[in-house]
Order: C-alpha cells, then structure tokens, then sequence
C-alpha cells in the first residue's frame, strides 16, 4: 500500500510530496514524487513514530490519586491510547524503586516488582511497543536483588540510576524544593523543611555503598545487554562517574557543565519535550532550549506528558541546524541508536512501519498512527483510514 503526496521527514531531509509504501508491517519502498493510486495525503506530514524512552506517566495512570489504585488492566490501555494519540508508537514506561516508599506503596520494591511483571505480561495486548524503564533509586540496597531478579526473568529494558535526596541532582537548590514540598502537601514552610531535613537525613548513606550499589546494577545491565541511563547529573564528576560506569544515555542532566562532560564522552542527553515545548524545566533547572542552542540535546522524552513531543519538535525545529529533520531525530532515529533499536527510528526500507501522520497546522496534531504498518490511532480525518489500509493488506 502506498501512502501517497505526504511531507517526508527523513533522517536528514525533508521532501515534499513524497510518498512510503507499506508491506507486511515494513517500510517496503519510499518514493520523492506521488504515487497514482495511493491513499492521498494532500501535502500532511508523515514522521518515524515516536520512540519515548521516559514516560512517568503509568505510575499516575495506576495511581490518579494518592492511594486509589487503579489496576493495570485499566491503566495501561487508558496509556496505550493516549500515547498512540500522540504518535508514540515504541514507549518505554518509567517505573521506580524509592528507599522512601513503605512496602506496598507506589514505588517500593514489592509494588513496582509487581508493576513491571504486570506491565510486561500484558504489553503484547497494547497498540504501542511498551518496554519497561525501572528507575533505581541507588540509596535503596534492598532493591539491588529485586532489580536482578527482574533483568535475569527479561523484564526490563532499560535502567537509569537516580539519587532524590535533596541537596544535589534535581532538587540542588533546597529553598526552592522546601517551596515545592509546601506547595504540594499544603503545609507551611516551616513543615515543609523540616519534612526536607528528615528526608536527608532517612536518605543519606555511605559514599562506598552507593558505589557498590551503582557497580552491580552498571554489571548486571551489560550482563544482560539491558541500556544504562544516569539521571540528573548536575556536575562533571558525576557525569564522568556515570560514563565510566557504561551508561549510555544522560537523563536530564540540570546543568550545561553536567551536559557538555557527559557529551563529550559519548553519550546522549535527554531532556524533557515539555521542558522544549514550555521554554524552562519546572524544577528550575537546565532548560531543553538552552541545551539544544548549544548542541547538547539528543533526546527528547515524554517525561510526564505525550502530547507534548511534538510540538517540542516544532518548536526546536526553528533552531535546528538541520531543521524539522534534525528535530525530529530527537524523539526517532536518536533513541533508537541509544537503545539499540535498529528495527525503527527512521523512514527508510526495511525498518518497521511505525509512523506518525501530522496535520502541521498551529503547533500541529497527530491525526494517525501506525505500528508495523496497522493503524493503532486515527482522528478520522483521512475518511476510511484504517478500512483503506486493511483491506490493501
């Protein structure tokens, strides 16, 4: 089947009235002129779908509100669709062990084991690619054997190693967490830092031990050939520590000194599409622009919220020195290479059929999405989309 008369976002171009033909759930062909005959898509955009490798949204989808669980068979469809909508079509579902949550609660390590063997046995159901992302809090020792047990049984994907505890990464600047902390459980300042003085001193643990930690998750990650990811770094050092442990990928890095070394040494940072799209990080760190204008963006990650990767891209694209087609490698083909996706990424024959087809009006919309060459999302603006396409195949 061809899908004819479309804006082309290739790998490192963009041509108009193009055309891609699908077959058996593959990118068979790609032509720079229409093709007679194919479904029409009038000058619409059609990019590689979205590969998100962190999105926190799963832990919200299971817990709308604090302690009202929703089970996995609710959420992860309710996800599915919503990411889908957003032309994500391979998406990574961030999950964390925390050393502050008590057993059973929302990211300790008896309820975000359950979480990720939950989310991996129905995955297969989905639309989207779902692949698991556990997020290890590295002053939580009890969690190292869990994580193990997970990796061996082949049920994560991809690892970050992140340290909450206030003072440092994320939450360097304490009065502006103490602040946040305040804001959010509607207690005074005063209540808020001292919940921020015990929170250090319940995190705080032996240098040595957080090493350790960190070392057997880097062995058992290369071990099993799973993606190693730092998260918020915010100095050099941390982020040499982080490359030298094989991490792959840079999480959020909250300063450019922490972006630029990681970089430099080969790996990839990624940032937030809705710290691109808004301009500035909420917590008051790195802004994606900043690091994008001096070329140290590779990424771009759903963090909390689909819809906003594309006009993240949008947006970027107006600075990018390769335009759209350097855009949009942030949510494609870049993830895929730090992944080690290379199925998908790129309009290009051989790869997996996954698209996202954009109305480029305004900041732009997904009006249909495609995995392996099914559509798996349409707003019904191309009429008969998804009857067109099955009856082709």
């Amino acid at each position: 089947m061809w899908l004819s008369d479309f804006t082309l976002v290739l790998p490192d171009r963009v041509v108009e009235h193009g055309s891609v033909r699908i077959e058996n759930g593959l990118i068979a062909d790609i032509a720079e002129t229409p093709v007679p005959g194919g479904l029409p898509g009038n000058g619409l955009q059609i990019f590689p779908g979205f590969i998100d490798m962190h999105g926190d949204m799963i832990e919200i989808e299971m817990e709308p509100r604090m302690k009202v669980d929703f089970p996995m068979e609710v959420a992860l469809p309710h996800l599915d669709a919503r990411l889908a909508a957003s032309g994500v079509t391979t998406a990574y579902a961030a999950v964390s062990f925390s050393r502050a949550a008590k057993n059973g609660e929302r990211r300790s390590f008896e309820h975000t084991s359950e979480t990720i063997r939950n989310l991996h046995a129905l995955r297969d159901s989905c639309r989207v690619d779902h692949k698991i992302h556990a997020r290890f809090d590295i002053t939580f020792d009890n969690a190292v054997g869990v994580l193990a047990d997970l990796i061996e049984a082949g049920t994560v994907d991809l690892v970050s190693l992140m340290d909450h505890t206030p003072g440092q990464g994320q939450y360097r600047d304490i009065e502006r967490h103490v602040a946040h902390v305040a804001a959010l459980r509607g207690v005074s300042e005063t209540e808020a830092r001292q919940i921020v003085t015990t929170r250090i001193a319940e995190r705080s643990r032996p240098q040595q031990i957080l090493l350790d930690n960190m070392r057997q998750v880097s062995e058992l990650c290369q071990s099993h050939g799973v993606a190693l990811a730092s998260h918020d770094d915010d100095t050099a050092d941390k982020a040499h520590l982080m490359a030298d442990l094989g991490a792959a990928i840079g999480e959020f890095p909250v300063t450019l000194e922490a972006a630029k070394t990681a970089a430099d040494r080969g790996m990839m940072n990624a940032m937030g599409a809705p710290n691109a799209m808004r301009g500035q990080s909420y917590s008051g760190n790195l802004s994606a622009r900043q690091a994008h204008e001096k070329g140290l963006l590779h990424i771009l990650a759903a963090d909390y919220h689909p819809g906003a990767i594309l006009p993240a891209i949008r947006i970027l694209a107006d600075t990018d020195p390769n335009g759209l087609a350097g855009a949009a490698a942030l949510a494609t083909a870049n993830p895929a290479k730090a992944l080690g996706l290379a199925d998908r990424g790129r309009l290009q024959p051989g790869l997996r059929a996954d698209l996202a087809v954009v109305d480029p009006e305004g900041m732009g919309r997904v009006i249909a999405s495609f995995s392996r060459g099914e559509v798996i999302f349409s707003n019904g603006s191309l009429n008969g989309l998804a009857e067109r396409v099955q009856a082709v195949a």
